[in-house]
């Protein structure tokens, strides 16, 4: 029997053999196909390229899909204003307007800067989730869930240590 780690690293490891493609750009409820080849800086780096760049715990979530332990991230009690980006290649990825405070130890944002994210079914666990990653780099983000406030009714549930903070400037 597989152990979880070889099971996440397995699908890790397929995923960027596929570049991943066949990832679809979520925005509500509208699911549209795409190929993100990742013809570009981010989808050439190596493992040895990322590691070098990342915290192991950052490489861990990013790069191997991991999540961190909840509670963990001090970017789940930010409230100033500004911009929350992919911490593997600085994408933006949410502004502080749609985050929200879901009460699950991890930063929740209800809603996403268009063409920001891929998702994908992610069946490792006990139930069906849909992950999504940087449309960039391909960095895990987390998981988005229907059970978010108005106007969307998501929940993106993000790994803080995946996300960099840039405060509007005052």
């Amino acid at each position: 029997m597989l152990s979880r780690r070889q099971i996440t690293f397995g699908a890790a490891a397929a995923i960027g053999a596929t570049g991943i493609a066949g990832l679809s750009l979520a925005k509500g409820d509208e699911k549209t196909e795409t190929n993100m080849s990742f013809d570009n800086e981010w989808g050439n780096l190596t493992e040895a390229e990322w590691k070098a760049r990342l915290t192991d715990m950052e490489f861990y979530v990013l790069r191997k899909e991991g999540t961190e332990r909840a509670g963990t991230s001090p970017l789940d009690d930010e409230k100033r204003k500004g911009t929350f980006v992919c911490k593997g290649c600085a994408l933006p990825l949410f502004k502080s307007h749609m985050k929200y405070n879901s009460r699950t130890g991890w930063p929740s944002f209800f809603d996403v800067i268009d063409d920001a994210v891929g998702t994908k079914a992610d069946n490792k666990l006990w139930a069906k989730r849909t992950e999504y990653h940087c449309s960039r780099c391909g960095g895990h983000q987390g998981h988005v869930f229907n059970d978010g406030p108005r106007p969307t009714g998501l929940r993106y549930c993000n790994n803080g240590v995946a996300l960099d903070f840039i405060p509007d400037e005052a």
